[in-house]
């Protein structure tokens, strides 16, 4: 089942059938399909399965008011949580790879960061008086989703010029730095209402991506998912070290492009549309490959999309309070859910998490 190069990449699963990783992922899928019904059903208004699955498939709720709770709110939601997820797990896989760096996450490079400078600027220049306006949730999202771009651009910049993975890496912390700090100033500024509107951003949520606003982000997010798959073998060779993937036949500085490109990509309009989301991009991929016990990018690729889909269902499904009107915020939820397990992993294998 090895082809090319990934036969120089060292494997813990060597040797065993590959049909236990695919029956993984087969399980994986089922587990998301279970997560998205139970992200329809339940809520502050429960709603039968059966009601639920006859909507999915055109038909009519037994209740009109169900119909219109689960395809005006719930299903955008839920859809939001799996591109989400699923952009900001695989965002991570790519740059752990390529700074071979087990805290490597969508953060690292500055573009969340430039992403929340552009929302800040955006919200604390108009304060909270229309918070809730149509307009001003556009202008948030173009406003990160600038800023992102901007910061992936200036990146993109750098990584052509540097030649050190590592020294891209401190750039990346750097400006991200000096990117918080821009907001902080701005924050030190702003109005009491001005700074909580931009502190309700940075909660995180799934619940305003709308119907509206779907064609803008998912093709963003296929095409980053898309590309990474396409890039799973150079990813494979640079577990071995940019030198000897560089001696075996990758261009390692077009590679870092293409990988900061597409997990810039994912990461930045995540930011832009659901708000800063934590811990995803960290946690999945070392879950991934602990239950998996393989470091092939083949099978990590798409096992890390599934899995950061089901958990930032389940992070949504607590963060809305089944039985309540109230909703917790969605990166204080991600933590305590995906703390525990992390911390657990480290200690079960009392090793590098790489």
């Amino acid at each position: 089942m090895t082809d090319g190069n990934d036969r120089h990449l060292p494997d813990p699963l060597h040797g065993r059938p590959q049909i236990s990783r695919y029956a993984g992922l087969g399980v994986l899928s089922s587990v998301l399909l279970m997560g998205v019904l139970v992200s329809l059903a339940f809520g502050s208004v429960s709603i039968p399965l059966s009601d639920v699955i006859t909507v999915l498939f055109g038909g009519q709720a037994t209740n009109p008011t169900w119909q219109q709770i689960i395809l005006q709110f719930r299903l955008p939601r839920t859809i939001t949580a799996i591109a989400a997820g699923s952009a900001l797990a695989t965002s991570g896989l790519q740059l752990q790879a390529l700074f071979r760096n087990p805290l490597a996450g969508p953060s690292l490079l500055g573009i969340n960061a430039g992403a929340s400078l552009g929302a800040a600027l955006v919200v604390l220049t108009r304060g909270t008086a229309n918070a809730g306006n149509g307009f001003v949730q556009i202008s948030i999202i173009g406003a990160a989703s600038l800023g992102a771009g901007m910061s992936m651009g200036v990146v993109l910049l750098v990584a052509q010029r540097v030649r050190s993975a590592l020294a891209l890496l401190i750039f990346g912390l750097m400006f991200g730095y000096m990117t918080t700090a821009l907001v902080t100033i701005l924050l030190h500024f702003s109005l009491l209402t001005q700074t909580q509107a931009y502190l309700n951003w940075t909660f995180g949520s799934f619940s305003n991506v709308t119907w509206q606003q779907m064609p803008l982000l998912l093709p963003v997010i296929a095409l980053g998912l898309g590309g990474s798959q396409l890039l799973h073998k150079a990813l494979n060779l640079l577990l071995l070290g940019e030198a000897q993937a560089q001696s075996i036949g990758l261009s390692v500085n077009r590679t870092r492009c293409l990988l900061i490109f597409s997990s810039s990509l994912l990461s930045g309009s995540v930011t832009a549309f659901c708000g800063p989301i934590a811990f995803v991009g960290v946690a999945v991929p070392h879950l991934c490959r602990s239950l998996f016990r393989t470091v092939d990018h083949r099978i990590l690729v798409p096992a890390v999309a599934l899995l950061g889909a089901i958990l930032a269902l389940i992070a949504d499904a607590i963060s809305q309070l089944p039985g309540s009107q109230s909703v917790l915020p969605l990166n204080a939820v991600m933590a305590v859910l995906g703390a525990p397990i992390l911390i657990w992993l480290m200690l079960k294998r009392q090793q590098s998490l790489y």
